[in-house]
């Protein structure tokens, strides 16, 4: 990898133009997409329009939280990159939801936002067969008389680039506009250069681009705030680690904390007062915004019964001066933006560095992408991130990682890597995204999966490190680790279900730990009835009292031997977690296995449906347009019912007799 003083085009070498990936964009897909094709044998080049929107944050400067948790979980076991830098970079780590099941637990870690930016950096420039070059990608090379084949990219400054496959991640750079009120700037997040050619060429190419909009809030002086009025927001003592390659790392540093305060029916009126000077309510704004991240002005609106909304106030990293105003975007002008901000409490006084704006970006249709990732308009084309219509770092970082898996699999000839809803909440995102479509900046959330219990974040290496180990994104090294403990798990599952102690001692552990936790509130008759139980229980093996309300894995430490095994952290989790919820698992392992049915058949892209008797008009267009690849993918596209799977399940079982 060349320094930065070296990223002249006539310094490269005699192939310069030449390579097998190219990807467009550096921020979290494009990271992810150009990491994952070098480390598996590529020789990749990724562009830039400025070296600083190499993962930067532009928004919120953290990683993770409920969902998006479990999908950095998910990058690390497939080999990807994000869950090693945030673990490099956080300055607070929390775990979310703690107060509900294993299923929706998310780790969330706020980012120091410039080492993060510089980590990563650090990392794309020792990477072997790796390139980064910042200029701007104005065009496509395509084939048009090769089914649309892509072939490689054309720079601003007229300069062809050849490759066999290309990855569009340009994020909210691609024809970026920033609003301020009436303020409107062409611009990519954050001021930077945006690339403002692309998007034009490809609706030319035939390409279904539209605008969707995000928005930022203000930066402010962090001296300026008042913390006394506002609740401190401090990070866990046992901090977890994203990435399953640090599970045994102790992490001894002192956590930054962040804040919590609310707005007031004061900021609510000054807000509703000057709502049509927002460049969302002025008709400035044509692209659609977040449902699930809307600015102040769409909350004050549309929840005009809640006298308050809260904001966490969160610092933007240890060398800088910056706090971060979280759900608090906003395009008003910036005299309404210092009135409002200065009405809610720790904020009176505050000075505002960088106004909170919104910005409004080219995006592409994902109804136009197969579930590889890969564009079914241009042969080799591969998108990612928030060009696919989706929101967020860590929705962007899921699909960067698969495209580049895919990109190589593409080039290798060999068959995409393509996740189900059972497997991941990688699938459950790209399913939504190329079989649902989206209307809005797509966010991933817990509620989306069907199999939340079976795609926990704590077992995300377990289903996903061997797929990648196949697939060829996880090393041997990696693979091998992983095996280790996958074995530890497995094998203390089954000692802790087989085995037994004194029936005594386990009547007086339980008697203890029942009223110890579990008689809070109970009256006497029901506590000695909970007494009658245990004094009636036989047979127990340590799994039987690991499944009882209130005992975790290490409570029974004391009154097991000297066959108990040292495990880590996540492995102990792992292993409390199988044995607590076994039976709600394997309802719903079962579950999966009929879903399993449908997703086993397969469809061919190239199906007529007109010509098949009994689907239905919508049907037939909904599938000519989507064009699933198995019967499950079918079966959740909007507009074709379960009439019209049956009808479908008849083609296939005929077309199969007639192969034969």
């Amino acid at each position: 990898m060349k320094s930065l003083t070296q990223y002249s085009v006539n310094s490269v070498s005699e192939n310069k133009y030449n390579f097998d990936v190219i990807v467009i964009g550096a921020g979290h897909a494009g990271c992810e997409a150009g990491l994952i094709a070098a480390r598996m044998g590529m020789k990749t080049l990724i562009f830039c329009t400025d070296i600083e929107s190499v993962a930067m944050m532009p928004c919120n400067p953290s990683i993770g939280g409920t969902g998006k948790g479990h999908l950095v979980r998910e990058v690390d076991a497939l080999g990807g990159e994000m869950g090693i830098n945030i673990d490099k970079t956080f300055i607070q780590s929390k775990m979310l939801n703690t107060s509900k099941g294993p299923a929706v637990h998310s780790l969330r870690a706020q980012a120091d936002k410039h080492k993060y930016h510089e980590e990563m950096l650090r990392t794309i420039n020792k990477q072997k067969n790796l390139d980064l070059i910042e200029n701007e990608i104005t065009d496509l090379i395509i084939d048009k008389n090769e089914h649309m084949k892509v072939k490689g990219v054309i720079t601003l400054s007229g300069e062809k680039y050849y490759s066999e496959v290309v990855i569009i991640c340009t994020g909210t750079f691609l024809s970026g506009k920033i609003f301020i009120g009436d303020d409107i700037r062409v611009s990519g997040p954050a001021g930077l250069k945006g690339a403002n050619t692309l998007g034009d060429n490809l609706r030319k190419l035939g390409f279904p681009v539209r605008r969707f909009k995000t928005g930022t809030p203000a930066r402010m002086l962090r001296d300026t705030l008042d913390y006394s009025v506002m609740k401190e927001q401090k990070g866990d003592e046992k901090i977890v680690p994203f990435s399953f390659l640090n599970e045994d790392k102790v992490y001894d540093k002192d956590q930054i904390s962040c804040w919590l305060s609310y707005t007031n029916e004061k900021t609510h009126k000054i807000i509703l007062e000057n709502i049509e000077k927002s460049a969302m309510y002025s008709g400035n704004i044509v692209g659609v915004g977040p449902r699930y991240c809307p600015s102040i002005e769409d909350k004050v609106s549309r929840f005009s019964d809640r006298k308050r909304h809260q904001l966490f106030v969160e610092p933007e990293g240890l060398d800088t001066d910056l706090m971060y105003i979280q759900g608090m975007s906003s395009s008003l002008p910036v005299d309404v933006q210092h009135m409002f901000y200065s009405t809610i409490p720790g904020l009176e006084n505050a000075e505002i560095v960088q106004p909170a704006y919104a910005i409004e970006y080219d995006c592409v249709d994902p109804l136009s992408l197969r579930p590889s990732m890969e564009s079914k308009i241009a042969d080799g084309l591969f998108c990612a991130g928030q060009f696919n219509g989706s929101s967020g770092y860590e929705e962007a970082a899921a699909q960067g990682l698969i495209a580049g898996i895919n990109a190589v699999r593409k080039i290798k000839n060999k068959d995409p890597l393509i996740l189900r809803r059972d497997q991941a909440y990688i699938g459950v995102l790209i399913d939504d995204l190329v079989t649902k479509g989206t209307n809005e900046p797509y966010r991933i959330m817990t509620s989306r999966a069907e199999y939340r219990l079976i795609l926990r974040q704590d077992n995300a290496d377990r289903r996903l490190t061997e797929i990648g180990y196949e697939y060829g994104s996880v090393s041997k090294e990696r693979y091998e680790r992983y095996l280790v403990k996958k074995n530890n798990v497995d094998s203390e599952v089954r000692r802790l279900k087989n085995k037994k102690t004194d029936i005594d001692k386990i009547r007086s552990f339980l008697i203890k730990y029942e009223c110890e936790l579990n008689v809070s509130g109970l009256s006497e008759d029901m506590i000695e009835k909970r007494r009658a139980n245990i004094m009636e229980t036989e047979n127990q093996t340590f799994a039987d009292i690991l499944k009882r309300p209130g005992i975790n894995y290490d409570d029974i430490y004391e009154i097991d031997d000297e066959d108990r095994p040292s495990l880590s952290f996540n492995e102990k989790t792992e292993v409390e977690v199988m044995i607590k919820y076994e039976g709600y698992i394997n309802k719903q392992i079962n579950e999966v296995e009929k879903m399993r049915k449908l997703e086993s058949k397969k469809l061919d892209e190239y199906i007529d449906y007109n010509s098949i008797g009994g689907l239905r008009l919508e049907a037939r267009q909904k599938l000519s347009d989507i064009r699933p690849v198995t019967l499950g993918q079918a079966s959740r596209i909007s507009g074709v019912s379960p009439a019209d799977i049956n009808v479908l399940l008849i083609y296939l079982e005929k077309e199969r007799r007639s192969a034969d």
